[in-house]
């Protein structure tokens, strides 16, 4: 992409509506705007970066063996009154009538209108176990909506729902999600860390948080220190086979959102160098909740004994717009962003310091047409401003390498590379430029 061509509202100074980091370094990238309190239109570079965390989530999800659809935003009020949650969620819900007076809502989760697709064609125990899963825009009308993505009404989701026979089927559903969760957080450059939550209007007794540790972040949070240095499971992990081993081992060192936090187990399991207490943002949640919704909505399957019985189930929650905000909490300088790769809107940036001259054009030409080749998401800042300007860009908007090609390198035959998280520059020949980046990233 030609900066010149691209649509990058930059914004020099800083809005006073912004609050926080992610917030204030988003409408200073171009990346979002408010179109009302909460709710954002995502521009090109923010949309970007939103497509890739929710291809990262949406392979991870495959991976671990649930199943892609695609549910409608609106729901029918009389769906949330048989599981009895439509008086019971609170203002926070959206409720809509249509012009023939049917009541309606917002959907800002999908426990109902997956239980309802589910009783209607899953009858025996032989088509379970089932994890179906959604990536789609949630409403709820936060009292008062702030930091941006980071705490909007609308927003991006993934949202995951198992069926199992029984409970040791839905924990083995469960374990799967865990185990996806850290692989999805970690390959986008991210540390989440599983910590034991409250279940909240979802319903059940057991749940987890994925928290990234940030002071701006919106939850006390209390951990053992050593589970930041916890191995996350490989790309080879089989979600076949026995997880229990790596549950055991993130689970057994103590991790507490402030919710469910055991201040004296807290003392007495951690000692004293141990101990974290800080503030985190959940970018994820994972539920188990039995037959909550089953039971109440009749979802039931015949088991081997011919007999109906009611499904054990969970969900699974990934805030996928929420986490691009997190991301810039997690990676950034005063400069602004610092994009892990996997996320990146571009790769690389390619900076001509002298837009015009026959030399600096020709040579950036070539190698926005090399890169480009090789499948690398290339920017290439083609504009007439100054050498400052352009640096200053490229660091807001946070592209992992710069490629900064200017008459003097050029005479000696070298284009200098930056990569922007570590701020380390080297000299090289074009040619050795393309083949540094070209080279494959090591898999998470």
């Amino acid at each position: 992409m030609r900066l010149s061509r691209y649509f990058l509202p930059i914004l020099k100074e800083n809005p006073k509506e912004a609050e926080i980091v992610s917030h204030r370094l988003m409408l200073r990238a171009g990346m979002l705007r408010q179109e009302a309190a909460g709710i954002y239109a995502w521009l090109p570079l923010g949309y970007r970066v939103l497509k890739k965390i929710e291809q990262i989530v949406r392979e991870e999800q495959d991976r671990a063996g649930a199943i892609e659809l695609l549910m409608p935003t609106l729901q029918l009020a009389d769906l949330w009154r048989e599981s009895g949650r439509y008086d019971a969620y609170g203002p926070e819900m959206l409720r809509i009538a249509d012009r023939h007076k049917r009541e309606l809502l917002y959907g800002p989760t999908n426990e109902e209108m997956i239980t309802e697709i589910f009783r209607s064609y899953v009858k025996s125990y032989k088509s379970l176990p089932l994890n179906l899963y959604h990536i789609q825009w949630k409403f709820r009308d936060e009292q008062r909506p702030r930091f941006g993505v980071m705490r909007g009404r609308e927003f991006l989701m993934k949202d995951a729902y198992s069926f199992d026979l029984d409970e040791a089927g839905a924990r083995r559903s469960y374990n799967k999600m865990f185990v996806a969760y850290l692989r999805t957080f970690a390959r986008m450059g991210l540390q989440a860390i599983p910590m034991r939550a409250e279940t909240g209007p979802i319903g059940g007794d057991l749940s987890h948080e994925f928290i990234v540790l940030a002071e701006t972040g919106e939850s006390g949070v209390f951990c053992d220190r050593d589970v930041l240095d916890l191995p996350v499971p490989g790309v080879d992990t089989d979600y076949d086979g026995d997880l229990t081993p790596i549950i055991r081992q993130w689970t057994s060192l103590y991790a507490a959102t402030e919710d469910v936090h055991d201040a004296a187990r807290f003392e007495s399991e951690v000692p004293q160098d141990r101990r974290v207490n800080t503030r985190g943002i959940e970018v994820g949640q994972i539920f188990y909740f039995g037959t909550k919704y089953s039971d109440s909505m009749k979802a039931l399957v015949a088991g081997p004994d011919g007999a109906e019985t009611a499904i054990h189930g969970g969900s699974y929650g990934v805030g996928v717009s929420r986490l691009v905000g997190a991301i810039i909490e997690a990676c950034h300088d005063e400069a602004g962003i610092k994009w892990p790769e996997a996320v990146a809107p571009f790769r690389v940036a390619i900076l001509n310091l002298k837009q015009g001259a026959s030399d600096t054009d020709a040579a950036c030409e070539r190698l926005y047409r090399d890169l480009t080749a090789k499948g690398i998401d290339v920017l290439y800042d083609d504009t007439e401003q100054r050498p400052g300007a352009k640096f200053a860009t490229a660091d807001l908007i946070g592209i992992p390498w710069q490629i900064m090609v200017g008459p003097k390198g050029l005479a000696a035959g070298k284009v200098e590379l930056k990569q922007r998280a570590s701020g380390e520059r080297e000299l090289l020949s074009p040619a050795d430029a393309v083949a540094r980046l070209a080279a494959p990233p090591v898999a998470v």
